[in-house]
């Protein structure tokens, strides 16, 4: 099937068939951020439908590859696709169709087969993989929350009036800042507080765990299957199996 081979195929034009995918997923992110800060406009609407049909698109052909596509309905991930197609297509209450899309971020952390092949790619990805994933964990989670919260507060909360105050909200009380400034009143906005503080806090020692902690190489042992290495390890920790780790030379 040549959509299976598109998705799953190893060719040149098939790879660079998956890098226009995550590439789409990139420009629908920064495009979501953008116009959260935006008036509802005629084109904004217009683009609204291109990326919703794209986005169909790519759902539809995944659907139609899948060995197991009652599983995939199963998938959060899966449903969290077809509320952003629906976010586009069809927005519901306006604006409210925004916070619905920052769950496409998550569609990023999904693809594993370009993971896979941004390892084999690029030396940087490989050299800083765990530092990525945990600055993208982070900010797919401080854009999800700022939307809860700018949904949720700005029909009552004089405070937050934009996407901006909302994520001003975030960062300080993820931060555990904490100015006072701005706050949520009543006690579903102490309970949004409280998990972003809670979840917020976790994140960012996972992202300082993967900038101070020492480098690692992913190379599996033959032997035991350990993923990861120090960069000049000899031996591996867990079983001691001289390993031969390929490196790119000296930088």
């Amino acid at each position: 099937m040549r959509i299976r081979q598109l998705y799953e195929g190893d060719t040149p034009g098939c790879i660079k068939f998956r890098y226009a995918l995550l590439a789409l997923d990139i420009v629908t992110v920064l495009f979501i951020i953008a116009t959260s800060f935006l008036p509802r406009t005629g084109v904004i609407e217009s683009f609204d439908i291109v990326f919703g049909v794209l986005i169909l698109a790519d759902f539809a052909a995944r659907m139609i590859i899948s060995r197991q596509p009652l599983h995939d309905l199963a998938r959060l991930s899966t449903w969290t696709d077809v509320v952003v197609i629906i976010s586009f297509l069809a927005p519901l209450a306006g604006e409210a169709g925004g916070f619905l899309r920052a769950f496409r971020t998550l569609r990023l952390l999904r693809d594993y087969r370009m993971v896979a092949r941004l390892r084999t790619d690029s030396a940087f990805f490989r050299k800083n993989e765990e530092v990525v994933f945990a600055v993208a964990n982070l900010g797919v989670f401080i854009f999800v929350m700022t939307g809860v919260v700018y949904e949720t507060q700005k029909s009552h909360n004089p405070q937050i009036t934009n996407y901006a105050d909302a994520l001003y909200f975030t960062v300080t009380a993820l931060t555990t800042t904490g100015f006072g400034d701005i706050t949520l009143p009543g006690t579903m906005g102490r309970l949004i507080t409280v998990v972003i503080m809670i979840f917020g806090v976790t994140l960012f020692l996972n992202l300082a765990k993967a900038l101070l902690a020492p480098s690692k190489v992913r190379f599996p042992c033959p032997v035991c299957g350990l993923q990861r290495h120090d960069v000049d390890a000899v031996h591996c920790k867990a079983c001691g199996t001289i390993l031969n780790i390929p490196d790119e030379g000296m930088d």
